[in-house]
């Protein structure tokens, strides 16, 4: 049985539908990757599977249990934690009191944080250095992190992770990519959304979405095959090379 299991669901905004009928499973201790081209509906997923929209139909579940018909803070409390595109970091708070309301939902285990908080550290040096400093005025990247930070300080196992690439300049994508490897290899299953193709080499699973559905699963390693690369770019003859 998968960790994450996900069947027929089917979402969108208002009388605008979105999501028809994705379908997907990601094991436990997996590092998953859901890609598509802008409207395929991948933000949508995740706002989904993290309680943030309600699905009209489907089923989501999460070790055994069903998690759709929960709200998001009772999604959080089971492990099920999302990054946001866009960081969306408290401006105004300074980088600490970012990372203390992350770990709101289990505050009174004051250990648990303190261990939380030694290991966002330990992953981003930065975020340390400036504890004190206001998240608004971090650069991109370092606001990436520390959103990717306030995560993992509600004690994740499974951290959704929605556009990290967004708007960071290719040195700075690496180094938050390399985050994200650690942070699956410390056991944290991953499941993350991305535009940047150049994720899925180090996947253990990648899903294609396209127009609300997904349209090619299989291994990471197999991401550039021409399957997936025709699904994904939409182009019968595109081949890795050609472009």
């Amino acid at each position: 049985m998968a960790l994450l299991e996900v069947r027929d669901l089917r979402a969108g905004y208002g009388s605008v539908p979105v999501l028809h009928g994705v379908t997907l499973d990601v094991e436990e201790g997996s590092n998953a990757v859901l890609v598509g081209l802008n409207g395929a509906g991948k933000t949508t997923t995740l706002l989904a599977l993290a309680g943030l929209l309600a699905s009209e139909s489907g089923e989501i579940w999460f070790d055994g249990q069903r998690l759709d018909g929960l709200d998001a803070r009772r999604r959080v409390r089971r492990g099920v934690v999302l990054v946001p595109e866009g960081r969306r970091v408290f401006p105004a708070l300074t980088v600490a009191q970012n990372l203390r309301l992350g770990a709101w939902p289990r505050r009174r285990q004051r250990r648990l944080v303190g261990t939380a908080l030694a290991r966002v550290h330990g992953l981003f040096p930065v975020l340390a250095e400036r504890r004190h400093q206001l998240a608004g005025t971090l650069s991109g990247g370092e606001q990436q992190m520390l959103a990717i930070g306030r995560g993992l300080m509600a004690g994740p196992r499974l951290l959704l992770v929605d556009e990290a690439s967004l708007g960071l300049s290719p040195k700075l994508v690496a180094e938050v990519f390399a985050a994200v490897r650690q942070i699956n290899a410390d056991g944290v299953t991953v499941l993350m959304v991305e535009q940047n193709a150049g994720v899925l080499a180090g996947a253990d699973r990648a899903f294609v979405l396209q127009k609300g559905r997904v349209v090619f699963a299989g291994a990471g390693g197999d991401a550039m095959q021409k399957t997936l690369w025709t699904a994904y770019f939409g182009d019968p003859l595109a081949e890795p090379g050609r472009r």
